[in-house]
């Protein structure tokens, strides 16, 4: 590969990258963010990988907003890889490479743990080089913690599966706790999420009625 970039989602749409490992890779994001076009945002959508061998010679009509400033650049293949727990969509894992190709065996399975490892640093908030070996090693652990803190959420203030994972998103940022530590408290009943009052003037959740912790 000649470059990777990390994006998390809104809801179920990509809301932009978090890391990009150069420019050319921050600006592949840029145009698929920007265009609503592109292996990541139909990684996303589809919930499944993307694997573009060579993006000058795709049939016509696919991206067609995507594939004209993209040909200015010297990027040939793409990689997108959806990062999701269950139903949870948490963002997409883009890699790329300035020649053709399909990925060996062996590159596909090195690019599936390393898509497990960034949804381990989504969920965890570890991002030190250091940590990456340990979240190869353990690609299901904090998925599952937090899914099942989300189903609990969901339940608790009877919200969506997605707003739910929101929630707990929105405590870990307001209380400065990485999310495994929120989870971990929903699932031991250390806190508990109040159900959310809807706003009829917004038609949207009342943002005062966000989880409330109780003891």
């Amino acid at each position: 590969m000649d470059g990777a970039s990390l994006s998390v989602m809104n809801q179920t749409v990509p809301a932009g990258a978090v890391a990009s490992s150069d420019p050319l890779a921050a600006l592949l994001e840029e145009l698929q963010f920007s265009l609503n076009e592109g292996p990541c945002v139909d990684a996303a959508t589809w919930r499944r990988p993307v694997l573009e061998p060579d993006v000058r010679m795709l049939p016509a009509g696919r991206w067609p907003a995507l594939l004209a400033p993209l040909g200015d650049t010297p990027i040939r293949a793409v990689f997108a890889f959806p990062l999701q727990i269950g139903e949870i969509r948490l963002g997409v894992m883009d890699l790329y490479r300035k020649h053709p190709g399909q990925l060996s065996d062996p590159e596909l399975n090195t690019a599936l743990a390393y898509a497990d490892a960034a949804t381990n640093v989504l969920l965890s908030g570890r991002g030190d080089d250091d940590d990456v070996p340990d979240l190869l090693l353990d690609p299901v652990r904090h998925r599952a913690k937090v899914h099942q803190a989300t189903g609990m959420v969901m339940v608790q203030a009877a919200v969506t599966i997605d707003e739910a994972f929101s929630l707990l998103v929105a405590r870990s940022y307001a209380e400065d706790r990485p999310l495994m530590d929120v989870a971990d408290d929903v699932v031991a009943r250390r806190m508990r999420f109040a159900p959310v009052v809807a706003d009829p003037s917004r038609g949207q959740p009342d943002p005062g009625g966000e989880g409330r912790a109780r003891s």
